[in-house]
């Protein structure tokens, strides 16, 4: 890593002091808790951006590798060259966490940092192994169900049921055919794809005939909804809303107009909008 001064300014003139670390992935993890604390403690008072700033960054980052190696150890990877991508995302959830970190929260780094790094990781197995996401039961029926069909089709000479599947498996036949549909998960196609019996050069695709939802009509049942809610509210409320939501004005803008100050306004704003939130997720209890 390229040297950088002890010492720096920061934009409001004050002295900065960065330790310099040499080499920050071999730091041990008790040491790397503690020289942690000094650089977000430094960080705060720095200029996002600067040279200085990004130093201290990556020194946190390099630091606290170790923690995205624990991590990742904890999945077991089905592929000689799966680790290094755990690694790569957890790095990802590392960098959140520091992004994130507050020193006011008084809480340890190691406690804020892991559960984004887990995070990180396991949206990467559900992003990366199921084309859709499904329960694990049918991620696991899935594997059941194609044993058994492979079992049943070399004995049978021929493609088995859903009866014969049930009996072998100790499923419902309901149960089959919804792993059966859970299988069409694992794989995806491409909205490109030419309809089977059309012709590959100006055929129809599947993005051709499948329906799309029209989001004017899901507008029209939230307006719909709405209508009698804003209609209960007080004369005053209502203003508050068309001046902040029609005519766009700010919280200060309406203050001045109204002759009242921006805490009151910020305080009537979020009090009707909660009233009508409630209004639409809970209408019988409006």
């Amino acid at each position: 890593m390229a040297p950088v001064p002890t010492e720096i300014k920061d934009r409001t003139e004050e002295t900065v002091v960065l330790p310099v670390v040499e080499a920050p992935r071999k730091v041990a993890p008790k040491d790397a808790r503690e020289l942690s604390r000094v650089f977000f403690d430094r960080m705060a008072v720095l200029e996002e951006g600067t040279t200085e700033y990004q130093y201290a960054r990556n020194t946190l980052i390099e630091m606290n590798m170790s923690l995205v190696r624990y991590a990742a150890g904890r999945f077991r990877a089905s592929r000689a060259h799966e680790m290094e991508d755990i690694v790569q995302v957890g790095t990802i959830g590392l960098i959140k966490a520091i992004d994130r970190f507050d020193l006011s929260r008084e809480v340890e780094f190691t406690t804020f940092a892991v559960p984004y790094i887990v995070g990180e990781i396991k949206r990467f197995f559900r992003d990366t192994s199921w084309a859709v996401h499904v329960p694990r039961r049918l991620q696991e029926a899935r594997v059941e169900l194609a044993k058994a069909t492979d079992e049943l089709s070399s004995r049978l000479g021929r493609a088995p049921s859903v009866a014969e599947l049930s009996a072998l498996m100790n499923l419902s036949e309901d149960e089959v055919i919804e792993a059966r549909v859970a299988s069409n998960a694992y794989n995806s196609t491409s909205l490109d794809a030419a309809v089977a019996g059309e012709e590959e050069d100006g055929g129809a695709t599947l993005s051709d005939i499948l329906g799309a939802e029209d989001p004017a009509l899901e507008l029209f049942e939230d307006v719909h909804d709405l209508a009698p809610l804003l209609g209960g509210l007080a004369e005053r409320d209502r203003l508050l809303l068309h001046l902040r939501f029609v005519e766009e004005l700010t919280q200060a803008e309406i203050g001045q107009r109204l002759g009242v100050s921006q805490m009151q306004v910020s305080r009537l704003l979020s009090r009707t909008i909660a009233r009508l939130r409630k209004g639409m997720l809970d209408p019988l209890e409006a």
